[in-house]
């Protein structure tokens, strides 16, 4: 007996028909302040640099966002805090920066007093005026310079 309908009849109208998708953003939604970008080396060991940018949206009017950058561990606690390449003093806490490209680097030191990473994963949190984005990242000594 043959059967008028054929498995996979479907796939012949998806070929034939034109395809026309366009993806939109919710104009209730605002745009984004800023874009974390990927950290790099990663994987690393023991120090990474961790690159994002401000929109210049967020700077109307002479307004400076307030900005955190922090590492979080697995568990969601914070390690650390990095500091900025410009002012590798200055940690990225609560900190005004002006709009544009920055950079933040994580030498590896830990809030509790170690000096390196203990190799796994991490998530770098980036909060600019109570929006928050988040990364992850991967240290492993494999990624150590001469491995």
């Amino acid at each position: 007996m043959y059967r008028l309908i054929r498995p996979g009849w479907w796939l012949v109208l998806l070929a034939i028909m034109p395809l026309r998708a366009v993806a939109q953003r919710d104009p209730s939604t605002p745009p984004p302040k800023a874009e974390l970008k990927e950290n790099y080396p990663n994987p690393f060991f023991p120090a990474t640099t961790i690159p994002f940018t401000i929109f210049s949206d967020v700077c109307r009017d002479d307004h400076q966002p307030i900005v955190t950058l922090r590492i979080l561990n697995v568990l969601a606690q914070v390690v650390a805090i990095p500091t900025l390449v410009d002012a590798p003093r200055i940690p990225v806490e609560n900190l005004s920066v002006e709009c544009g490209d920055h950079e933040a680097r994580w030498n590896g030191s830990q809030l509790s007093g170690e000096t390196e990473p203990t190799p796994g994963i991490y998530f770098y949190r980036l909060t600019v005026d109570g929006d928050v984005f988040t990364r992850k990242m991967i240290v492993s000594r494999d990624a150590q310079v001469g491995a």
